[in-house]
């Protein structure tokens, strides 16, 4: 094999390999996918000191999926188990990314969160997610009555809630670009249009076939998201678990009612769901939204009721985990839709919170899919999974 040194059109290393003088992009990283966590990670790696890393990217944007709709919401660690892995994530993240929107200017709030509690049932849960923020060491959290609400939220009626200080709001595209930015400044790049199409072993190193070319690289991480499992496969890993999508859609509240909601108000969730329920949430840009709900997405990039791709689906029956998934939580399944097709159930989970709003109150807004994470026993995972292989 020889190597022989070549200057792409941007500067880049490319170099020759093989009999047939093919030339191809040399890098010592690649991260796939460029949402919020892929252009985090390759930021990472340029400021550790790799000097060619290239974030890949299927669409021809950056964000387009999870970390562009989604509702702005810095959480603060609340509802995760203390010492996992997303706990740890939330809670040291939550603190970086304040640091870090200060530092380039980037439009972010710590307005802080209520969690309500509505019914006796409720108040459980409640018990169990103070536990878990004092576990996680939020400050400022003040668990209240229900006559305190009114001081933090004036509109929202129930019997008791924990107010949460340290949750906020940004636009996670803004901080998306910045990301990209910091990237390509430390000497990296941002391939967009770039969808990975197979990985194979070359001496000590990948050779990444992507629809931009191809490139070889010394490792890769997979941050793709929607389509993490699949790259997963391409690189050889078997880890029994299954992304299944979930769309989750949003209305707005009107102009003339935005003043029913101050900042963020939640329900106390399902245990049982990594779900956190029907909320409202003040946006970065001053609009409010109430949702999401949590239904079976058709596609995996669906962002309507009415996206279908027939190998997305097939891929969802045939895995084992779904079908136990759909036998022990039809009920939930069920009303989740109901929620999407009918705005007045839609309405009625927010009126538990904010019971002055009405249907009329509100516009359909977007949507957003998440990627849920699903293993073979039907267990929808609540923290991350981390698989190496070679």
């Amino acid at each position: 094999m020889r190597h022989v040194l070549r200057r792409g059109p941007g500067g880049e290393e490319w170099r020759r390999y093989g009999k047939q003088d093919e030339f191809m992009r040399e890098t010592d990283a690649v991260v796939v996918g460029a949402g919020v966590v892929g252009l985090a990670t390759g930021r990472a790696l340029v400021q550790r000191g790799c000097r060619r890393v290239v974030v890949l990217e299927a669409e021809e944007r950056i964000a387009a999926h999870q970390s562009g709709n989604n509702s702005g919401v810095i959480h603060s660690g609340l509802y995760y188990r203390p010492g996992s892995l997303k706990a740890r994530n939330c809670v040291e993240g939550r603190r970086a990314l304040y640091a870090y929107c200060e530092e380039k200017g980037i439009a972010c709030e710590r307005c802080g969160k209520l969690v309500v509690a509505t019914e006796e049932r409720d108040l459980a849960g409640l018990d169990d997610l103070e536990r878990r923020g004092r576990g996680n060491g939020l400050e400022g959290m003040r668990r209240l009555r229900g006559e305190e609400l009114s001081e933090y939220e004036p509109h929202v009626r129930g019997i008791a809630g924990l107010w949460i200080a340290e949750t906020g709001i940004v636009d996670f595209r803004a901080v998306a670009e910045a990301y990209a930015a910091d990237i390509r400044e430390g000497g990296g790049e941002v391939l967009t249009g770039a969808e990975l199409l197979g990985v194979r072993r070359d001496g000590d190193g990948l050779v990444l076939e992507t629809r931009r070319g191809e490139l070889r690289s010394g490792f890769l991480v997979n941050c793709a998201g929607l389509q993490s499992d699949r790259v997963a496969r391409l690189c050889g890993i078997r880890a029994g678990v299954k992304i299944v999508p979930f769309r989750g859609e949003y209305y707005e509240l009107k102009d003339s009612r935005r003043g029913y909601v101050r900042n963020l108000i939640y329900p106390v969730p399902d245990p049982r769901f990594p779900f956190l329920g029907v909320h409202l949430t003040r946006l970065i840009d001053g609009r409010r939204e109430a949702g999401p709900n949590a239904v079976l997405a058709f596609k995996r990039e669906g962002y309507t009721r009415w996206s279908f791709s027939m190998k997305d689906m097939l891929e969802t029956l045939m895995f084992p985990g779904f079908w136990m998934m759909g036998v022990r939580h039809w009920r939930m399944g069920v009303a989740e839709f109901r929620r999407s097709f009918f705005k007045s159930a839609f309405v009625a989970s927010v009126r538990r919170l904010v019971p002055d709003l009405e249907g009329g109150d509100f516009v359909r807004g977007g949507a957003g899919v998440r990627a849920q994470a699903l293993d073979r026993a039907g267990n929808l995972l609540d923290d991350f999974r981390i698989e190496e292989g070679e």
